[in-house]
């Protein structure tokens, strides 16, 4: 009832809620990707996307569907793999930004790991500045990372938010007084965004506290004493958006492999676009 071809466009356009970037990541045309998702809203009788000329988002239906289609497509996968007997072998470095540690990509690390027993994957966790230094110095294979900035469009795009300020509920920032922030430190994307945002808008800041783990910066956080820099659709519990501040703007996170692509950095890369959905959500 359903195509794959169909669905895995479907979960493109859900990851990156844009036509033109499923395109571009498909490597197809803007109208082939409107043609498949057209189909699958046939076949289903009912719409995925609500769409206009600046937005593209879920539907109710589209959110059910996004679990049936990565459990079709991976039905699919494993029965390709089998019946053409590839298996994977060697080493495979795999780099992971801090952003990700609450989310679900334990999940799609497990599920490659089943898939392909006798690839040795060794994982990072580290800023996403750090891991753009350690692949370029080839000490990653494949990375999954904040892309520095507008016109970084390096890797293949795995899932688009917007930056937004938060903190412990209740808190509220005193505008004549220097904004408390709490930062990884350097070379962190997040931070120097930040910075980067209150210095355009000539607003004073501090540094209330430097951590290199996400959770460092969490419990400073609920602590009061702060607030943070962070991605719109992975805000931990406890915290909450912070307004008075100026707009983080976007930020793009996406897939960048090493200078001699592997084999087993090309599955680690599919499955991870293929669950990026899930990324999109704290566990």
């Amino acid at each position: 009832m359903y195509d794959p071809v169909q669905l895995r466009t479907f979960l493109t356009v859900a990851q990156t809620l844009s036509f033109t970037q499923a395109a571009a990541r498909l490597g197809v045309r803007q109208s082939t990707v409107s043609q498949h998702v057209r189909r699958l809203e046939e076949a289903t009788g009912r719409p995925l996307f609500v769409r206009d000329t600046h937005s593209v988002a879920l539907t109710e239906d589209g959110e059910a569907l996004l679990g049936f289609a990565r459990t079709i497509l991976e039905a699919h996968e494993r029965a390709a793999a089998f019946f053409t007997g590839t298996r994977l072998r060697g080493r495979l470095r795999f780099g992971a930004s801090e952003d990700f540690v609450l989310t679900r990509l334990p999940e799609i690390l497990e599920g490659f790991r089943h898939e392909h027993p006798e690839v040795d994957l060794e994982l990072s966790v580290e800023l996403s500045g750090t891991l753009h230094e350690r692949l370029d110095a080839g000490r990653l294979d494949l990375v999954l990372a904040k892309r520095r900035g507008p016109g970084d469009e390096r890797g293949r795009l795995v899932w688009r938010d917007r930056m937004v300020w938060i903190g412990a509920e209740g808190l509220r920032v005193d505008p004549e007084r220097p904004v408390p922030l709490i930062v990884f430190p350097p070379p962190g994307i997040t931070r120097a965004r930040a910075l980067e945002v209150l210095e355009r808008d000539g607003r004073a800041w501090r540094i209330a506290c430097t951590s290199g783990s996400l959770s460092g910066l969490i419990a400073a956080a609920r602590a009061g004493l702060g607030v943070m820099a962070h991605t719109r659709g992975l805000i931990p519990p406890g915290l909450v958006r912070v307004g008075g501040l100026p707009e983080l703007g976007p930020v793009e996170f996406a897939l960048l492999q090493g200078r001699r692509p592997t084999p087993a950095a090309e599955a680690l890369a599919a499955a991870v676009l293929a669950g990026g959905d899930r990324l999109s959500r704290p566990a």
